[in-house]
C-alpha cells in the first residue's frame, strides 16, 4: 500500500499532517524522527515536521538527509524547513523576523508543483522564533510574507520543497490544496486509501492472522470498541466473543440499551454486571486517582473472570487508535508523553493473549467513516467519548447510590436536549465530520455531559427554602480531545436545559455552564 512517511521532530500538531494527509484519502505514518523505517517501494515520500526546538541548539533533533533528500518527494514543515536550509548550507538566525499567527503569503512562483492552484496571496499561519536568512546553494525562493523572505522554497532539479509555515492547521486556508499537491501532484499518490478499501484490506487481514482461533473483545459501548467489533465480527463472525462489563457508573439505562444494540446487529455478547462489586469498593473514596485506580483493577478483574470461560480464547482485541499509539511512542527528550496507552482499562500482558488492534493505523474521525461504511448505526458511530471510569469522575468527592441517581437523571435531561434541539440552519459542523453540517446540538459537540459538585447552596421552590446541589454542565468541541474549547451554546438551550433540570431532578437547584478550554482545563474534572 502506498503511503507518505511523516518523519515527528516534536511538534504538537504533527498529527493534523496525517489527518490532513487521510482526508485527500492518502496513507500515511507517523515516526520518531530518529526511528525512520525502511524506504521501501511503497513509500511515495517523506515529510518533516515541526519542533520546538532550534536548528541551531547543540541538542536539536537531527536525522541523515542523505538517505531521503534527491531520493524521494520530501517537504519541510517549519523546522523541516529550516533544518533543509541549515544542513544544506543556508543560514537560520534567531530573532531576525519571528512571525506567530496569521501571516499573509505572496506566492513568487505560481508555476511551482507545490503552489498549483494556491490564490496570489493567502492566509497562513506562523509559528517560528528563527527564520532562514539565507538559501542554501542551488535553493529558489517560491513564496515569501510580509515579513519573511524565505517562508517557501524549493531546491533546484530535485522534489525537496519546504515552508516556514504550518499547511496542516485549520487557519492556513490553502493548507489543504498545498499538502494535496504534494502528496497527489508531486508523490504521484492514487488518492484511492478509502473506508471500503481500509473495510477488504483489514478482514483479509484479520482472516490471516487469527484463523480459527477465538478472540475477546472488551466493548465500551463508545465508537472505538464497536467498530472493532464490527470489522472483527465481519471477519471471523461467532469466534468472536464480546464482554460488556457493567460497572455501576454507567449512564442511565445505558447498559440495558447498549447491550441491546450490539445483539441486535448480530455481536455475540456477554454482558458481565459487577455494579454491586464496583460500588462496594469505592464507597468512601474521594480522592481522583484511587477511584480511577479501583475502577481499573474491578475492571481487569470482571473481564478476567469472564475471558476464562470462554474455552480456546487465543487473541485479546483492542479499539485501540492511532493517535494511542503515537501519543504512547513520544519523543525522549522533546515531546513529552502525553498518556499511557490504556485501551480496556489497561488490560494487562499477564493474561497471556494474542493482541489485535484492526484500527490501530485510525484517525478517530475515520474511525467513525469506516463505522458508517460497516453500516453500523448513527447512533453508536457519532456517540460521544465517555470516560473509562464513568460517572465515577463526574461525581466531585465520594461516590454513593444516591449521587448516582441524581447525576443520571440531570444527565439524561441534558444528552437528550441537547439531541432534540434543531440547530438546522445556526453553522455548527458536526463534530463527527466536520465536512457536514450538524442537525442538532450533539452531532455539533464533540463531548458533553454534567457534573455533580459537592457543595450546596440556597434555592427557593415555591415558598420553600432549599439547599441542595449545583450541577455543572460541560460541552467542548475538539477533533482528538488534545485540546479543546467549549462549545457557545444558544442561549435558549441553556435556559430550557437549566429549567427542566430544576424542576425534575430532586437534589438539584442550580444549573451552571463551564466555559474553560483545553488547556489549561482538562475536559473532565477529575
Amino acid at each position: 500500500m502506498e503511503k507518505i512517511i511523516i518523519l515527528d521532530f516534536g511538534s504538537q500538531v504533527t498529527q493534523l499532517i496525517g489527518r490532513r494527509l487521510r482526508e485527500l484519502n492518502v496513507f500515511c505514518e507517523i515516526y520518531p524522527f530518529n526511528k525512520m523505517p525502511e524506504l521501501t517501494a511503497d513509500v511515495k515520500g517523506v515529510i518533516l515536521s515541526g519542533s520546538p526546538c532550534s536548528v541551531r541548539d547543540a541538542n536539536a533533533p537531527q536525522m541523515d538527509l542523505s538517505t531521503v533528500k534527491g531520493k524521494l518527494p520530501l517537504l519541510g514543515i517549519c523546522y523541516g524547513a529550516q533544518y533543509l536550509s541549515y544542513k544544506c548550507g543556508g543560514n537560520v538566525e534567531g530573532s531576525l523576523a519571528r512571525e506567530y499567527g496569521r501571516a499573509m503569503l505572496n506566492v513568487k512562483d505560481s508555476a511551482s508543483p507545490l503552489l498549483k492552484g494556491v490564490s496570489a496571496r493567502s492566509q497562513v499561519w506562523m509559528s517560528h522564533g528563527d527564520t532562514i536568512s539565507k538559501l542554501p546553494e542551488g535553493a529558489e525562493v517560491i513564496a515569501s510574507t510580509d515579513d519573511v523572505e524565505y517562508a517557501a522554497f524549493h531546491f533546484k532539479g530535485e522534489e525537496t520543497y519546504a515552508v516556514q509555515f504550518h499547511p496542516e492547521v485549520f487557519h492556513t486556508t490553502e493548507g489543504t490544496v498545498m499538502l494535496g499537491n504534494f502528496a497527489l501532484g508531486i508523490c504521484g499518490c492514487k488518492g484511492d486509501w478509502t473506508s471500503e478499501s481500509f473495510i477488504d484490506a483489514t478482514v483479509a487481514d484479520i482472516k490471516a492472522q487469527v484463523g480459527d482461533d477465538k478472540v475477546i473483545l472488551g466493548l465500551s459501548g463508545g465508537v472505538d470498541s464497536t467498530v472493532a467489533g464490527v470489522l472483527i465480527n465481519k471477519a471471523i463472525g461467532h469466534n468472536l466473543t464480546c464482554i460488556f462489563v457493567n460497572n455501576g457508573l454507567l449512564r442511565k439505562n445505558e447498559y440495558e440499551d447498549v447491550l441491546e444494540s450490539y445483539r441486535d446487529m448480530g455481536l455475540n455478547v456477554i454482558g458481565a454486571d459487577a455494579s454491586k462489586e464496583f460500588l462496594s469498593e469505592l464507597a468512601g473514596v474521594t480522592e481522583p486517582e484511587a477511584k480511577r485506580k479501583i475502577i481499573g483493577r474491578l475492571f481487569v478483574e470482571t473481564f478476567d473472570k469472564y475471558a476464562k470461560s470462554i474455552e480456546n480464547a487465543k487473541w485479546l482485541a483492542q479499539g485501540t487508535i492511532y493517535p494511542d499509539v503515537i501519543e504512547s511512542a513520544g519523543i525522549e527528550g522533546i515531546a513529552s508523553k502525553i498518556k499511557s496507552h490504556h485501551n480496556v482499562g489497561g488490560l494487562p500482558k499477564e493474561m497471556g493473549f494474542k493482541l489485535l488492534e484492526p484500527l490501530k493505523m485510525l484517525f478517530k474521525d475515520e474511525v467513525r467513516r469506516v463505522g458508517r461504511a460497516l453500516g453500523i448505526k448513527e447512533e453508536l458511530v457519532g456517540r460521544h467519548p465517555f470516560p473509562g471510569p464513568s460517572l465515577a469522575i463526574r461525581i466531585i468527592g465520594d461516590i454513593t447510590e444516591e449521587k448516582l441517581n441524581v447525576l443520571r437523571e440531570a444527565d439524561d435531561i441534558y444528552i437528550r436536549g441537547l439531541r432534540n434541539y434543531d440547530c438546522t440552519g445556526l453553522g455548527f459542523p458536526s463534530a463527527s465530520d466536520p465536512r457536514v453540517m450538524a442537525t442538532n446540538l450533539y452531532d455539533a459537540i464533540w463531548q458533553a455531559g454534567v457534573i455533580l459538585l459537592p457543595i450546596k447552596s440556597v434555592g427557593v421552590m415555591g415558598d420553600e427554602r432549599t439547599y441542595e446541589n449545583p450541577v455543572a454542565l460541560r460541552a467542548v468541541v475538539s477533533t482528538d480531545a488534545m485540546t479543546a474549547d467549549w462549545f457557545h451554546f444558544p442561549y435558549d438551550f441553556l435556559e430550557k436545559v437549566s429549567n427542566e433540570i430544576i424542576n425534575k431532578v430532586r437534589g438539584v437547584n442550580r444549573v451552571v455552564y463551564d466555559i474553560s478550554s483545553k488547556p489549561p482545563a482538562t475536559i473532565e474534572w477529575e
